[in-house]
């Protein structure tokens, strides 16, 4: 049997990384760094993200992120980058993904600087590539992880706490969908079986959350950088990303992308919808009422969706969910990572006893 445990080349976690970001650059290129920043980002850092660059006159070019992760923003950041060698991405996911996928296609080496920890996309050698008004198209496997990972825990501890719990909810469905793909005997991203070691950072993981999850997010409401928010700081991005990538998907990540296709979530990040499609996982699997507990109990002091109303479809008919079910479960999908045969009509089941477990807890 073959088993494969895939990382990013470097990753490195401290105060202040921004002002060592050029060096950084030149320890992978030489002609240049290509910039794709989020716009509030741009707008609120420009001059810490460049001061490193204009010390060490290192040619540089920022540009800012569109808004989608699609093959049109793919594209242009292609067409726009010069004689630049090095790509880097500041941003959050969807800027991170978009920034993997342009390094890829032209064959340069990356920087992934998150400016939350709100998923566990920096990590990973796959970008998630949606059509231009925000419903998922599909994702493209990267034939290796990002060269490094950066994430400055000062920046990161004065992002908004909703991007921060966000990456809770994420994080969270690491260990189960591990556990899932372990009993099925999947194949994971990484075109191979999870190792011991994924298993085990996977569970650390979710060891961590529980324990230091609901501090940190107390500590972030105010900018305050503790031992907890870093701690959680790695248990969302390098923790997760390692676990996910090395042990698999399952029914929670595929259940998020079947609800893309529904307008009222599009305005909900990718953890929030994680969150709750780790909650109809749990109905799949009927898991045991300590499980439950957990779960509904971590995500309400946290502050993480466990109504239908928390990713915005109060209202889903029943036709609604059976749509998010339909595109769960395409072949394309990691739905068929579970242990047991489960249908559109499955999900959408379980999208609604979510719901109505979610309203006991209330």
């Amino acid at each position: 049997m073959r088993t494969i445990l895939c990382s990013p080349g470097t990753y490195i976690q401290e105060d202040n990384a921004l002002s060592t970001l050029a060096e950084n650059c030149e320890t992978l290129g030489s002609a240049g760094a290509y910039l794709i920043v989020d716009p509030f980002i741009d707008d609120t850092y420009h001059d810490e993200i460049v001061a490193s660059f204009e010390a060490g006159d290192l040619h540089h070019h920022v540009e800012r992120f569109g808004g989608e992760c699609s093959m049109s923003e793919i594209e242009r950041h292609q067409s726009l980058i010069g004689s630049c060698d090095v790509v880097v991405g500041i941003g959050g996911g969807k800027t991170l993904d978009t920034t993997k996928a342009v390094a890829h296609y032209l064959d340069l080496p990356v920087i992934i600087m998150p400016t939350a920890a709100s998923s566990d996309a920096p990590c990973s050698r796959l970008s998630v590539v949606y059509t231009d008004d925000g419903q998922f198209d599909h994702y493209l496997p990267l034939p290796k992880n990002p060269d490094m990972v950066v994430m400055d825990t000062i920046l990161i501890a004065k992002a908004p706490v909703r991007f921060l719990i966000s990456g809770l909810g994420d994080a969270y469905a690491t260990y189960f969908e591990a556990l899932a793909c372990e009993k099925s005997n999947a194949i994971t991203m990484t075109g191979g079986h999870a190792t011991n070691a994924a298993l085990a950072l996977a569970r650390l993981c979710h060891d961590i959350l529980v324990a230091d999850g609901p501090k940190a997010v107390a500590a972030v409401k105010h900018g305050i950088l503790t031992s907890a928010v870093n701690n959680v700081i790695e248990a969302n991005t390098l923790l997760s990303g390692l676990g996910f990538e090395s042990s698999g998907l399952a029914a929670a990540h595929a259940i998020h992308d079947g609800l893309t296709a529904l307008e009222g979530t599009h305005r909900y990040l990718h953890g929030e919808k994680v969150a709750y499609g780790t909650l109809a996982q749990f109905v799949l699997e009927n898991r045991p009422e300590k499980d439950l507990r957990e779960a509904y109990g971590f995500f309400r002091t946290v502050g993480l969706p466990t109504r239908l109303a928390g990713i915005g479809i109060a209202d889903a008919t029943d036709e609604d969910l059976l749509r998010v079910g339909e595109l769960a479960c395409s072949e394309d999908d990691t739905m068929s990572n579970m242990p047991f045969e489960v249908s559109p009509v499955d999900v959408a089941g379980a999208l609604r006893v979510a719901d109505e477990i979610g309203s006991s807890f209330e």
